[in-house]
């Protein structure tokens, strides 16, 4: 009996014990949240970084201050949660959602922006907009560091305006703001945003021409990775030796691929970056262009993604504009493709800032869309330096189908694949009645000559595994994928090869 009180009275110790200290954890932790504030991902309801929402450009034209200056690390802050405070302004005008305007707005400007709110929705008005750039200026920083204000000028961005979710119009903004901001809680909120001047949008650069020499090569993927270029296999000496073969065939530009994942997206991976450079180190040294193929297998084209895909833009292109192999860009890889699934006016929206971006990275060197069908080409001409197709169809169709695109632009125009598969096995008849690939590329050699057509075949060699990402599961346009090339599986030149190389 005596032992069973004792066992008794030690639980109730215990119990007694955690609870105390349960609630001492959770007083501690109180009061470390109120010192700390809230994590500005949970403020936003996002379970992202902040990197992976919005990422507009900003450059600060002026941070000097006659009173207090405005240290790096208050910088960062301010500029972290002035940037915060237009995403949450941008989300509310489209969704409705009030979620951050607390959090980002004093109390007198988030009365103003919920009125703003209510008589959009009491009119059926959505208003779905991104800013692309800030230059903000530092006019005032008070001595004890709660009042900020700023003159933000060219604010450039997006805005699609609804009525009753029916899309009414799109345009690009851009314009001046004087911003006051308050520290409370913390936290920079806005006092104060009122747009000052709007501004003429940036001009678009002049079209880059395309070198008067014809342009003849070949789409690239190592035979042992392809649509992985840059992955575990990335090695230099095998680059070197296939592009000893693209010169044997007297080609003289390749086109890779950039995959906007693959690379990090925001983020983009050093090592990868460092592996790209390599290539086009290589390729100077075979004297070979690089025609560099961006955003592959990226498919959103949302507007708040806008901030991110520049952001991914900026640090390749910076990062390889003044190779002496670069040949030009290919913003992307059939975007026409994904007209039906996510829309063909957001699609070209999309295609449309990333050029106007891509100008103001590099005004040396020429930008193209690989549309897939000659059709499709023409969009966006007015905003391309060099028209790319693919052509995948009977080649007696090939002559007109050039001519019509070449007598709607006076843009150079460049035929950016084109290949046959050699592919004979049970998913193909076992290439009864086919016509050989040596056969096919003996009449198209036949056909560029005539019509100087400027083109890149596709491709150098068969590969043994093409992943379902590419040509899905269905075994019949699997199989035939990995037949494309002129170099078999076991690296025997096919005589495609040596067609091309006599052509």
């Amino acid at each position: 009996m005596n032992r069973n009180k004792t066992i008794l009275r030690a639980a109730i110790l215990l119990i007694f014990v955690l609870v105390n200290a349960g609630i001492l954890y959770g007083i501690s932790q109180i009061i470390a949240y109120l010192n700390t504030g809230a994590d500005k991902s949970t403020m936003l309801h996002l379970d992202a970084k902040r990197g992976d929402y919005y990422l507009p450009d900003v450059i600060w034209e002026s941070v000097e201050n006659p009173g207090r200056p405005l240290e790096p690390a208050n910088q960062t802050r301010l500029e972290q949660d002035y940037l915060d405070a237009w995403y949450v302004r941008n989300n509310a005008l489209f969704k409705g959602d009030e979620t951050g305007i607390n959090d980002h707005y004093t109390s007198s400007a988030r009365v103003k922006l919920k009125d703003l709110i209510a008589l959009n929705q009491t009119n059926g008005i959505k208003v779905e907009s991104t800013t692309l750039t800030h230059h903000p200026s530092l006019e005032f920083y008070s001595a004890d560091g709660k009042l900020a204000v700023l003159t933000d000028r060219d604010v450039s961005g997006i805005e699609k305006i609804y009525t009753n979710n029916k899309l009414i119009t799109t345009h690009r903004f851009n314009a001046d703001y004087r911003v006051v901001l308050l520290l409370e809680d913390g936290f920079w909120r806005i006092r104060h945003l009122e747009k000052l001047e709007a501004r003429q949008d940036s001009v678009v650069a002049d079209p880059i021409q395309m070198k008067a020499e014809v342009l003849e090569g070949i789409n690239y993927y190592p035979q042992d990775s392809p649509w992985d270029t840059f992955g575990e296999n990335f090695d230099p000496s095998v680059l070197a030796e296939d592009f000893k073969l693209v010169t044997d065939l007297k080609l003289n530009c390749i086109r890779v691929f950039v995959g906007y994942e693959d690379f990090g997206k925001t983020n983009l991976n050093p090592a990868k970056l460092e592996k790209l450079t390599r290539l086009l180190d290589e390729a100077d040294k075979a004297g070979l262009k690089v025609m560099v193929t961006l955003f592959d297998f990226y498919g959103n084209y949302n507007l708040n993604d806008y901030t991110l895909t520049n952001k991914h833009l900026s640090g390749i292109v910076n990062h390889l504009k003044e190779h002496p192999a670069l040949w030009g860009w290919d913003l992307k890889n059939e975007p026409d493709l994904d007209f039906e699934s996510r829309g063909k006016e957001e699609v070209l929206l999309w295609l449309r800032q990333s050029i106007q971006k891509l100008k103001e990275l590099d005004a040396e060197h020429p930008i193209t869309i690989g549309w897939s069908t000659p059709e499709a080409a023409i969009l966006l001409e007015n905003e391309v330096d060099v028209v790319s197709y693919h052509y995948y169809r009977d080649l007696e169709d090939l002559a007109e189908a050039h001519q019509n695109l070449k007598q709607q632009t006076s843009k150079p125009v460049v035929l950016q694949e084109i290949g046959y598969s050699s592919y004979s096995g049970i998913w193909n008849g076992f290439g009864i009645g086919a016509k050989s690939q040596d056969d096919f590329y003996t009449e198209f050699m036949q056909i560029k000559r005539r019509d100087s057509i400027n083109y890149l075949s596709w491709t150098l060699f068969d590969f043994r595994d093409v992943p379902e990402r590419v040509a899905g599961r269905l075994p019949w346009r699997k199989n035939k994928q990995g037949y494309f090339g002129i170099i078999d599986q076991n690296g025997v030149k096919d005589p495609a090869y040596y067609t091309i190389r006599d052509r």
